[in-house]
């Protein structure tokens, strides 16, 4: 059996700031934006910033299950994929997916606050 490697210390460490943003968030661009910037600095702290990582490599995907996406790029880094296989990686990042998603949806069901809060 092989160790896996757990970096629920990182997700403890960005969770608080995570959740204050995604709380704030005015409209579902927003959210999105939090969600990619939070799980960046997670990816790049796990791999100790052997990594590259642009925005780009990460999507807060709403169709599709499990809403997020990396890019073939960053799964193709030998770094990377010797660290999300041998992680928690993938658990983590559902459970700070789930959290956008729940806003998310929250957001897009109520346009009208959204509205309401940007005219504010």
């Amino acid at each position: 059996m092989s160790k896996q490697i757990s970096f629920t210390r990182i997700e403890n460490d960005l969770l608080p700031e995570y959740r204050r943003k995604i709380s704030m968030a005015e409209s579902t661009e927003d959210i999105r934006k939090f969600f990619v910037y939070t799980i960046q600095e997670l990816l790049q702290r796990a791999c100790n910033g052997n990594i590259a990582i642009t925005y780009e490599d990460i999507v807060l995907d709403q169709d599709n299950p499990p809403h997020y996406r990396l890019s073939e790029t960053l799964q193709t880094q030998q770094e990377f994929a010797a660290v999300w296989t041998g992680s928690d990686l993938a658990h983590i990042i559902a459970r700070f997916t789930e959290t956008a998603m729940n806003h998310y949806r929250h957001l897009a069901r109520n346009p009208d606050k959204t509205e309401a809060k940007i005219r504010m």
